[in-house]
């Protein structure tokens, strides 16, 4: 009977998740800690549907979405809490899991803190197919310096660039024998056919992404934007799904990192480099989106922003000009696909 009732009082849980095992804390009305106990991944949602509905916080990390999906189905409230949101509530100076638990009880209770919406099936596709086409694609770029630094050891420069080494390759196999030896010139064509391997893998990947893209309205949304594709958009909807998780675009570009770092202090503002938090991969494919679109700037005034960036050409570095471009991308798209409208450039006379 005391068990029964202690248990009816858990208002609050936190969950600590771990690879095979799960740590949960349960606090009452009082913050007062009324369960602690340690449960198997696979007990995980059986747990708590003997709970009466309460609000639980789960530690977010790999394989919590589906928890999270699980628990709300039995008629919980769940909250994912970022492990950097949860850490200033751990108590004492040492860690360990039922602290952790604690922290995210604690965190998740806070009405400042900033949760992660649990992602559903097409969002976790959509990643799936984005970490699987990453892999290949560092691989490729370690077999091609790989084949430089040979090259290189033997005298032989190639102009930077895969098309340029692709192109050469063949002609420096076939006539630069009498600097390389049978034996490297058979590990360079063994390389050679890896990264064939990896081109072709590459590509089915990116062409079924590019399908689901097309496919999804969201993702069609957001390609209205100016340099982005279905490799961008698609990222983007997998990563944040409708957007609501940000009340704004300036939220959602700190996230990504393409906001200076502030070290401030009283009537001091001190703003350093791009603080380079959040989700690095698609960072990267905002920046890369952004490089592209200044190698054109006759298309500048097309896009809607052209007047912006003549002016600011003028007065920033390049690279610091990308950034900015990027950080205006990604508010842009954020936009989009907060308001479930596409993008329509305000194209002045003089620039028409």
């Amino acid at each position: 009977m005391p068990r029964r009732s202690t248990v009816r009082a858990v208002t609050t849980i936190g969950i600590d998740m771990g690879k095979n095992t799960l740590h949960m804390v349960g606090l009452d009305s009082l913050g007062a800690i009324v369960l602690r106990e340690r449960v198997s991944r696979g007990r995980i949602t059986s747990r708590p549907a003997n709970l009466p509905p309460c609000l639980i916080g789960i530690e977010a990390g790999m394989a919590t979405h589906y928890v999270a999906r699980e628990l709300a189905a039995l008629g919980h409230d769940v909250k994912q809490v970022p492990p950097a949101y949860a850490k200033p509530f751990r108590q004492g100076g040492h860690k360990n899991d039922f602290r952790d638990a604690h922290a995210v009880a604690e965190a998740v209770q806070r009405p400042t803190t900033r949760f992660v919406p649990a992602k559903t099936d097409q969002q976790l596709d959509l990643q799936a197919l984005h970490r699987v086409r990453s892999r290949p694609v560092s691989e490729r770029t370690a077999v091609i310096n790989q084949i430089r630094g040979f090259l290189l050891e033997r005298g032989i420069i190639v102009r930077q660039g895969q098309r340029f080494l692709r192109h050469l390759l063949p002609d420096i196999l076939a006539k630069r024998t009498d600097v390389l030896s049978l034996r490297m010139v058979r590990i360079i064509s063994d390389l050679v056919g890896d990264w064939r391997q990896l081109d072709e893998r590459i590509e089915t990947v990116t062409d079924e992404i590019e399908t689901l893209a097309k496919s999804d309205d969201s993702c069609r949304r957001v390609m209205t934007v100016p340099g982005i594709g279905p490799l961008i958009s698609s990222a983007m909807v997998a990563a944040i799904g409708n957007g609501t998780a940000f009340a704004k675009g300036r939220d959602y570009s700190a996230w990504l990192g393409l906001v200076p770092k502030q070290m401030s202090t009283g009537d001091r503002t001190i703003l350093g480099r791009l603080s380079k938090r959040g989700n690095g991969y698609l960072r990267m494919l905002f920046m890369q989106a952004a490089r592209v679109i200044l190698l054109r700037p006759t298309n500048w005034p097309k896009h809607g922003f052209g007047a912006w960036l003549v002016r600011a050409a003028q007065r920033l570095h390049p690279n610091v000009l990308a950034a900015a471009l990027a950080n205006k991308l990604a508010r842009i798209a954020w936009t989009v696909l907060a308001q479930e409208r596409s993008y329509e450039a305000r194209v002045t006379k003089a620039a028409a």
